[in-house]
């Protein structure tokens, strides 16, 4: 089976969510059964390698690829929450984004000391949102294994900003 254009299968919106930003849609590659298979498969085959004990995911694109990610490579999957999202005891890390500012949690006993962790999200931007549930890896004792993304906005920087940590990404813009 020949591959798919994985990039033909993001939309791109203009001047959302605010004047300027290119948004890109991922929508149309998860409506299409043999992109969205491909992606995962492409995405495990990499993390796969980098011999996880976990997949964290950032909410909320990066659940949707980071579940199956972490199915398929036969590992566990944990979810880096909004503020409120998970029940108590958690940690939080604030960040900047590229228009305003966000913060995100896990719960206090998802990782163990020494768990090598892959970290997934859908766009990585400039890297704040990595880098600070990267940071709150390693605050719990685990290892960041590799970072992993859908898209790389590759004109903000964000590679630069994780450059210790193995890097992929199916797309760059």
């Amino acid at each position: 089976m020949a591959a798919i254009d994985l990039k033909s299968r993001i939309r791109e919106i203009p001047d959302w969510p605010e004047p300027g930003v290119g948004f890109k849609d991922i929508s149309p590659l998860l409506r299409d059964p043999a992109a969205l298979g491909q992606a995962i498969s492409d995405l495990a085959s990499w993390t796969r390698e980098q011999e996880p004990d976990l997949v964290l995911g950032a909410e909320a694109r990066g659940f949707w690829l980071g579940a199956a990610v972490a199915n398929e490579v036969g590992c566990g999957f944990i979810p880096a929450r909004r503020p409120g999202k998970l029940p108590p005891e958690t940690v939080s890390a604030t960040y900047a984004l590229e228009y305003g500012q966000n913060s995100l949690e896990l719960n206090a006993d998802a990782i163990g000391d020494g768990a090598r962790v892959v970290i997934h999200d859908d766009v990585l931007a400039t890297g704040g949102t990595v880098e600070a549930i990267a940071g709150l890896v390693e605050q719990m004792g685990g290892e960041v294994a590799g970072v992993c993304f859908i898209i790389d906005l590759t004109f903000l920087g964000g590679r630069e900003r994780l450059s210790r940590y193995a890097f992929y990404s199916l797309i760059e813009y």
